[in-house]
């Protein structure tokens, strides 16, 4: 069998491709839209397996012939996601202990609070553009105590290096996005806060400056990127499912349930990050060679009937749930505390305070960006009843 080209159908229809492939076998040989030959794995077993192997490495040193995929500059590379035992056990402890959200909950509602503020009168929005994107990058602001003065800035060179207009604006928004956080780390030595950056600052004898800095970077598209993602992935699914949208507006008691339920069925990730076999290694059934690139389809293994009962089913009651979105074993998403909690803000409000929500446009009709492994929305147009804003 050749191998699977990674374009068209695992973006239009993800589900179905999907079970097409599980129902052949578990690994598969593939090529992505860039050219880069992978290996895919499919079925829950062997992904949730694969999540927590050591043999498969995140270091890029690992792969064979380089890695063609998407790359940083060396000063934002040394992060959890390029890491493995021993120096991502030390780094992880270091950022754990600097990644305190609890506290950020009324703030989370009240960014949610004026962002739905500022559409409520119209009755008519982009929930994309207006609702779940400015949502994540403000609360990250937040987190890594961006001045308000330059969240504009931040947030333009965010929106495009994730969805550039062209290679050349992607990279200038990097560079610019680079030498923001220098500034803004060498700020915050001077006059620390309380914020992400100057908890980290407090452990610089445990810290390189690229660690710094790399984690300040890794928790500003780690934490954007999919939360935009797992916000208008659970609003199209919702709005596609009339009778869950009523169930998890009359019962708040679902909304845990439900805000797993969503990641299981849509997941902004619907790969894990690419990893490389440190040796020969055998996944299901199939020896994969050393230094080759493996992606473990997270979209894939959460709808394995194996595992999930009715799986293409949404069900936000769904009491067995384990889902791998947020991952598992030592590279357990570190931002899922924040994540969820801003799902938890974001969904509630917006489903308490947008009576008579209702889709604007077909599902068929929803644009989605071309990715094989981040799954989101261009834009999700809706209606609901106007009122006025709250405060």
């Amino acid at each position: 069998m050749g191998a699977v080209e990674l374009g068209g159908e695992f973006v239009t229809a993800p589900l179905a491709t999907y079970a097409r492939l599980r129902e052949q076998g578990s690994v598969h040989r593939a090529i992505t839209p860039d050219g880069t030959e992978v290996w895919l794995v499919t079925r829950y077993e062997d992904v949730r397996a694969g999540l927590a192997d050591p043999r498969l490495s995140l270091d890029k040193a690992h792969a064979r012939d380089g890695y063609r995929g998407f790359s940083l500059p060396p000063e934002l590379d040394a992060n959890l996601l390029n890491m493995d035992a021993p120096d991502h056990t030390r780094l992880r402890r270091i950022t754990a202990q600097a990644f305190r959200v609890h506290h950020l909950r009324p703030r989370v509602q009240q960014i949610a609070d004026e962002l739905l503020d500022a559409i409520t009168p119209a009755g008519a929005a982009d929930l994309i553009a207006s609702y779940a994107g400015p949502l994540p990058i403000l609360v990250i602001s937040e987190l890594l105590g961006v001045p308000q003065a330059d969240r504009p800035d931040f947030r333009a060179w965010t929106d495009e290096m994730l969805a550039p207009t062209s290679r050349e604006s992607a990279g200038e928004a990097l560079r610019s996005l680079h030498r923001f956080l220098l500034e803004l780390v060498a700020a915050k030595r001077t006059d620390p806060g309380e914020d992400f950056i100057s908890s980290l600052l407090a452990q610089h004898d445990r810290l390189s400056a690229d660690e710094l800095t790399s984690a300040a970077f890794l928790m500003l598209f780690a934490g954007y990127e999919n939360t935009v993602n797992l916000l208008g992935n659970g609003f199209a699914a919702l709005l596609s499912h009339p009778d869950q949208l009523t169930a998890m507006r009359t019962e708040p008691e679902l909304l845990r349930s439900a805000v797993d339920e969503l990641l299981r069925f849509d997941p902004p990730p619907q790969t894990a990050i690419r990893r490389f076999p440190i040796t020969d290694v055998e996944i299901g059934g199939v020896t994969v060679p050393a230094g080759a690139t493996v992606l473990l389809s997270l979209v894939s293994a959460q709808h394995d009937p194996e595992v999930f009962a009715d799986p293409d089913a949404l069900d936000l009651t769904r009491a067995d749930n384990p889902h791998l979105a947020f991952g598992h074993g030592a590279h357990f998403c570190l931002g899922a505390p924040l994540a969820r909690m801003e799902a938890e803000v974001g969904f509630e409000t917006a489903l308490r305070r947008l009576p008579g929500l209702a889709p604007a446009a077909r599902p068929d009709e929803l644009r989605w960006r071309p990715s094989f492994r981040n799954r989101g929305l261009r834009d999700l147009p809706v209606t609901f009843e106007p009122a006025e804003p709250k405060g």
